[in-house]
């Protein structure tokens, strides 16, 4: 028997060590001020806070990677890994400091995974932070060959005075919309199954949408930073934010809600987009269903009082009135 070397196991070193300096290459292109890049541990400065409040999230992708890896487009979801967590981030008032991602293979595909870096790096880009470091784990045995699992980290950062928590909402304020750009993350395993009871392909050309059903589904998650962040440098007061993810309107914006006040969203005033109009049809799926799975075209919700409402109306030129905080139980009504 030949010796065995780990190579021979499923693991070219070679191969990960060359993918590490495409990483690093690509990350100091985008000329942030990184402390120990690509040594052991990474970090980024905290200059300039008075009593700076950490804040961290992690996230995937979910199930949209099928779609993404049957298709052979992997861009996309490196976008939608960072949006994914510098949304949850930003709702509480941070600063998105720095970025890192963890890759798991069965084997790595340095083409397929130059993708998905340059992917996660345009998300980083939108939310002007640095990706900071990652691992990538080549595991033969465990992921079959050309299947890839993607995990994020955010670190973000804000003054312990300004941390938005939702506590001081009221009846009376305002619901504020941010319009997503599809499906986001969320519910893709039910979309999957629709697509798959339907008999469709994902190479099928929608005439409705102008461009394949795939890719229709592989639009990448909308990154929220740059909106949230105009409003925090003009001194708007923001109450709560809501980035809605799985569970929709009902199950993340309750997050917010003090005890004794409840949100009331008016479906009419969201945005139509049909791609929830499509999947609802198809998959013959109650209302109900469809507002606890889905986005329905609402993917960030900022609460204000009635004062600053126009404030945010007219500088976010695609942000729409959603509702209204009423008193009542903890809850969120779709009126």
């Amino acid at each position: 028997m030949d010796k065995l070397t780990y190579k021979s196991a499923g693991v070219d070193l070679e191969k990960a060590e060359r993918f590490v300096e495409f990483i690093k290459e690509k990350t100091r292109s985008l000329g942030f001020q990184i402390k120990l890049f690509g040594s052991f541990a990474s970090g980024v400065s905290l200059q300039g806070y008075k009593k700076p409040i950490l804040m961290m999230t992690t996230d995937g992708v979910g199930t949209k990677l099928k779609i993404a890896q049957e298709l052979g487009i992997h861009h996309t979801v490196g976008i939608d890994l960072v949006a994914m967590n510098v949304n949850d981030l930003i709702t509480s008032g941070a600063k998105p400091l720095g970025f890192m991602d963890y890759i798991a293979t069965g084997r790595i595909e340095l083409e397929v995974l130059k993708k998905v870096i340059e992917g996660i790096l345009e998300g980083c880009k939108q939310a002007e932070m640095p990706l900071v470091g990652g691992e990538t784990a080549e595991m033969p045995g465990f992921y079959p060959d050309g299947v890839y699992d993607l995990a994020g980290f955010c670190v973000g950062v804000c003054e312990e005075e300004e941390l938005i928590t939702g506590e001081n909402i009221k009846p009376g304020d305002i619901l504020i919309g941010l319009p997503s750009s599809g499906f986001h993350s969320n519910g893709y395993s039910l979309i999957r199954k629709v697509v798959e009871i339907n008999k469709l392909s994902y190479s099928t050309f929608m005439e409705e949408f102008g461009k394949t059903l795939g890719e229709v589904l592989l639009e990448p998650t909308r990154i929220y930073w740059r909106e949230v962040k105009e409003l925090i440098e003009k001194k708007v007061e923001i109450k709560g934010m809501a980035h809605i993810t799985g569970g929709g309107l009902p199950g993340n914006l309750v997050r917010i809600l003090p005890e004794g006040t409840k949100a009331v969203v008016e479906e009419k005033k969201i945005p139509k987009n049909p791609i929830f109009d499509w999947v609802q049809r198809l998959g013959k799926i109650e209302r109900e269903e469809m507002f606890r799975v889905f986005n329905m075209g609402v993917g960030f919700v900022l609460v204000v009082d009635e004062m600053n409402a126009s404030k945010v109306l007219s500088q976010i030129p695609q942000a729409f009135e959603l509702g209204v905080i009423k008193a009542g139980e903890r809850s969120v009504e779709i009126a």
